[in-house]
């Protein structure tokens, strides 16, 4: 075995000095496009970017603009884009030209099969052509009640840790918020349910998919030769270096991925015999009655003509892929709200105390009885609260749970940029040449940071910029059906990002926007109006042994991470210790009635 390992290093040493000697060849098509000088010879920059990079992400765009030139592994020159009129560009007007990487496609496919992030071109197309009523405002409307439950028996087991008399509990959410996470989107999309809320029952599949992304992360400077190695090498000689790699990171992912393809062949099977039999099926309690996202798309794809039809593995595909893309973001934006509802304590009575009254006051119009609190809102009075919709709006813009993403120029093309920048030579330029097979970094931090879109408070989260004067939520041009209403939020001389979620770039725009963005903002707003009204939160005031006080910071490492900075913490272990205790009256805002 040790033999074997020699032979798969020395393989991948031959590798990487054949992409070395070719790269160094090239002369350098993006000369005159500034950026920071290369940090180190294997890693260029990427080691800055995307490890603990938030506050050098933002630095870049500061001292060069909206186009800078940045160094890859093994010195790739690459550019990271935030200009609003070059971003319009790459995701919408010319989005046949940029295309997501190989490395992310193939990367992808091996991981999650033929999903939506798997796919370009006219299987994309079709796939999302298929999807995109099941992510229909009908469809979540009928969803909503369905998945309730699942915020309620969250609520009861972070309630069950808090003493009767009110007094204070550490709890860290960050596992039971990831239970939650999954279990929703299971239920949602599989109409199955993995138990993830009962830590007496182990569960293997939420285990492979909570260390899918750390494993992915740990392998991010072995992706860039995934495209050559799939190319050159068939399944069973890729499978043999798998074996040689002398890395544990390599074998969890390889399990992980065994786990979550088993699982969803058994649920896909399973569906399938239902569909034919015309009945429903699943785990989840009959109240699902086919209403999940994979019963919707196995039927609306069983009625389509053949060429619109999706293949079995497309659609194991798409079961994979939504699980994935809709359990991590969402733990970490729930995580991030609530961590600063416990820093800004007037926030949280504030929304305690819109919640409080949007409840009652639809409690009293249907004369339903009972507490308040187990009150349970209909979609539209859910997603029409200004509040809580500024402040799952506002921490979406500032902290998006994705910051970073890739495509590649399939073709040259020029960048046209609404901000001109300063080249190289000292001239200022207002595009840029763009050669084929050039990776461009697009850049959903700095595009939701841009001053000059958002204000000189840009990266200051204040949720009060998406209302009106008068309290109002103000109706924006966001892609969701709405119009201008004269107010220049997101939006500066016409110019504004191309996002499909309240102009900014989290959720992307174009073609490849993020096809589940209404029902993350669905599971978010629910599971905050949930837990709130019964749980008061602040910042852990606990000291250990020597007195250090726990100190919350969040590593964005692709992922925004959140860890506890030493002393009290190792800075590693993901964790959200927050200080819980039972709602008092005290927790609402004093000028509001009871």
């Amino acid at each position: 075995m040790p033999l074997l390992r020699v032979c798969g290093s020395t393989i991948f040493a031959f590798i990487l000095w054949s992409l070395i000697r070719r790269l160094r060849a090239q002369k350098s098509p993006l000369a005159h496009i500034r950026g920071p000088i290369k940090d180190h010879w294997l890693k260029g920059n990427y080691h800055r970017i995307f490890q603990d990079g938030r506050r050098y992400n933002l630095d870049l765009v500061h001292q060069y603009g909206g186009v800078v030139k940045i160094y890859a592994l093994l010195g790739q020159e690459q550019l990271y884009i935030s200009d609003p009129l070059a971003l319009h560009h790459i995701v919408v007007k010319e989005q046949n030209v940029y295309e997501e990487t190989d490395m992310f496609i193939m990367g992808n496919r091996l991981i999650f099969g033929e999903g939506l992030i798997a796919t370009l071109g006219e299987q994309h197309r079709k796939q999302r052509k298929m999807l995109n009523p099941v992510f229909s405002l009908a469809n979540m409307r009928e969803l909503l009640p369905v998945i309730q439950p699942i915020a309620d028996q969250l609520r009861t087991i972070l309630t069950a840790k808090l003493p009767a008399d009110g007094s204070v509990v550490e709890v860290n959410l960050l596992p039971w918020l990831s239970r939650g996470a999954l279990e929703y989107i299971c239920q949602a999309a599989l109409g199955h349910s993995f138990n993830t809320l009962d830590p007496t029952k182990d569960n293997e599949y939420m285990e492979a998919i909570r260390t899918l992304a750390p494993s992915t992360l740990r392998l991010i400077f072995l992706r860039p030769f995934i495209p050559m190695i799939v190319r050159r090498f068939s399944l069973y000689w890729r499978n043999k270096m798998m074996d040689w790699m002398p890395s544990d990171a390599l074998k969890n992912l390889r399990h992980v991925v065994s786990v979550m393809d088993s699982a969803s062949k058994k649920i896909f099977a399973d569906k399938r015999a239902a569909l034919e039999n015309e009945g429903f099926v699943g785990n989840a309690g009959n109240r699902m009655q086919g209403k999940d996202i994979m019963s919707i798309m196995l039927r609306a794809n069983a009625s389509s003509s053949n060429d619109d039809r999706l293949t079995d593995s497309e659609l194991l595909g798409q079961m994979n892929t939504i699980i994935f893309a809709g359990f991590e973001t969402t733990t970490s934006a729930i995580c991030r709200i609530l961590w600063i509802l416990a820093e800004r304590q007037d926030v949280q009575a504030r929304l305690r105390s819109a919640i409080r009254k949007a409840k009652r006051d639809y409690a009293d119009a249907q004369n339903l009885s009972g507490p308040w609190e187990d009150v349970e809102l209909p979609y539209d009075t859910l997603m029409g609260l200004p509040y809580l919709d500024a402040i799952v709006r506002e921490t979406l813009r500032v902290y998006p749970p994705t910051s970073l993403l890739s495509r590649t120029a399939r073709q040259s093309s020029v960048l046209p940029l609404h901000q001109p920048i300063r080249s190289a030579s000292g001239e200022m330029i207002s595009s840029v040449h763009v050669p084929e097979n050039t990776t461009l970094i697009i850049s959903i931090l700095a595009s939701n940071h841009n001053k000059e879109i958002w204000g000189e408070d840009a990266s200051e989260w204040r949720p009060e910029r998406w209302l009106s004067p008068s309290g109002e939520r103000l109706h924006l041009g966001d892609g969701e059906g709405n119009s201008m209403s004269g107010a220049s939020l997101g939006v500066k001389n016409g110019i504004k990002y191309p996002g499909v979620y309240g102009l900014m770039m989290t959720f992307l725009g174009g073609g490849r926007a993020c096809i589940g963005f209404k029902f993350a903002e669905m599971e978010i707003k629910q599971v905050l109006t949930t837990l709130v009204p019964r749980i008061h939160f602040a910042l852990p005031a606990s000291r250990d042994e020597y007195g250090h006080v726990k100190e919350i910071y969040w590593k964005m490492n692709g992922l925004q991470v959140p860890v506890v900075r030493p002393p009290a913490g190792d800075n590693v272990t993901a964790q959200v210790p927050l200080d819980l205790r039972r709602v008092c009256e005290q927790d609402f805002l004093v000028n509001q009635p009871n």
